[in-house]
């Protein structure tokens, strides 16, 4: 999946949204119509019979953008009986739809976030929060969606986090969503809060990226050390919690002994 929309990007002539459907020229017998209606708490449709793509109009445009992404990798996967046989073939059932979905967010990650640009931007920024912001913005994505390709294209121990400010709880920072590299052993729940003092509420409130060697919170009140970098952006923060020496020493410090210990 991920090299059918790989393919499939490298061919457009552009990543704007109507250059993106119309990559479907001499691959479908006909191209679908996109139209943008209320889907309530759907993001999106593919109606391969009635050659339709839906988008949900009451949803952002990187959501949308990556919804299309979505509904052309569906029409990619049917297209392609080998994948296909495969896939019908391990799965069944309800399985079988959610292997379907997450394939299809596969290739919706890799035609918008193709993977010389996510080593570009680890090659450039390392593995933090500043990385993960840029790979937002020049993929016209969400963090929350680029927050999943840049963990599985990272080889060192780090945990990204996308924080902001949690519903009725005032300014209070919130984890909004995480994702772990394969190299990091544990997991940061949304809704974690973010203690006053923490670098990540350093950056929300001064507006500048911050550096430092602090700790991961825990919803339990535990605190693991760690080095944070946090980069402020649109009223988020995106974060970056880095374990490990070699990791450490990547980004220009090390723990105590003691607290690596810990």
């Amino acid at each position: 999946m991920q090299g059918l929309a790989a393919d499939y990007a490298a061919s457009l002539p552009a990543q704007d949204m109507g250059s993106m459907i119309l990559g479907l020229e001499g691959i479908l017998p006909q191209v679908p119509q996109v139209t943008a209606v209320p889907l309530g708490d759907r993001d999106g449709a593919y109606d391969p019979e009635h050659h339709l793509i839906l988008i949900d109009s009451a949803a952002s445009p990187q959501r949308q953008r990556f919804t299309l992404a979505h509904e052309i990798s569906h029409a990619l996967l049917l297209n392609d009986d080998d994948l296909l046989s495969d896939v019908h073939d391990l799965f069944e059932g309800d399985r079988l739809e959610q292997a379907i979905e997450t394939l299809c967010n596969v290739g919706a990650a890799a035609m918008l976030m193709p993977p010389a640009l996510v080593r570009e931007l680890l090659g450039r920024f390392g593995p933090t929060g500043r990385a993960l912001s840029e790979l937002a913005r020049r993929a016209d994505v969400s963090a929350s969606a680029a927050l999943y390709t840049l963990a599985a294209e990272t080889d060192a121990a780090v945990l990204y986090a996308v924080c902001g400010a949690g519903r009725g709880a005032g300014e209070a920072l919130q984890v909004r969503v995480s994702a772990a590299s394969p190299a990091f052993p544990y997991s940061l729940s949304p809704g974690t809060a973010i203690p006053a003092g923490h670098p990540v509420q350093e950056a929300k409130a001064s507006g500048l990226p911050v550096e430092a060697p602090s700790y991961l919170p825990f919803r339990s009140g535990r605190r693991m050390p760690a080095y944070v970098t946090a980069y402020p952006a649109g009223g988020l923060v995106t974060v970056a919690f880095a374990l490990g020496q070699a990791q450490l020493e990547r980004l220009g410090t090390l723990p105590s002994q003691a607290s690596a210990d810990s």
